[in-house]
């Protein structure tokens, strides 16, 4: 299983950034995608996920309403997290998570590489 995350950078706060998380190397049609982020001296946290199977969504209380989180409707196995307004509090490295469930192993989680989000003026 490999996750792909890319679209982190600097960015003003108020502004906007796309990340996108690229998932490949598994075929099962049951799993959920999230993001996490961690700040320095922090712990990691879940900031958002998806259902691939009904498209239920989860978003922490901090980020309703500025972050969502979807399937791109071009290439179906990568997931993006629209933000907005960001804040200087949302600074943190982001991760892509995909929990994977077959009738082989039941739920198996995986982390792709971070990408770094830091808002500053």
């Amino acid at each position: 299983v490999q996750l792909q995350a890319s679209g982190g950078g600097l960015v003003q706060p108020g502004g906007s950034l796309k990340l996108s998380c690229a998932a490949s190397g598994f075929t099962s049609d049951y799993y959920n995608i999230g993001w996490f982020r961690q700040a320095p001296g922090k712990a990691r946290e879940r900031v958002s996920c998806i259902s691939s199977d009904d498209g239920t969504t989860y978003y922490e209380e901090s980020v309703k309403g500025r972050f969502t989180i979807s399937r791109d409707s071009d290439k179906n196995t990568v997931y993006l997290l629209q933000m907005n307004s960001l804040e200087p509090e949302d600074t943190a490295v982001y991760y892509c998570h995909a929990n994977i469930w077959t009738p082989a192993t039941g739920s198996v989680g995986y982390w792709g590489q971070g990408t770094q989000v830091t808002v500053s003026s």
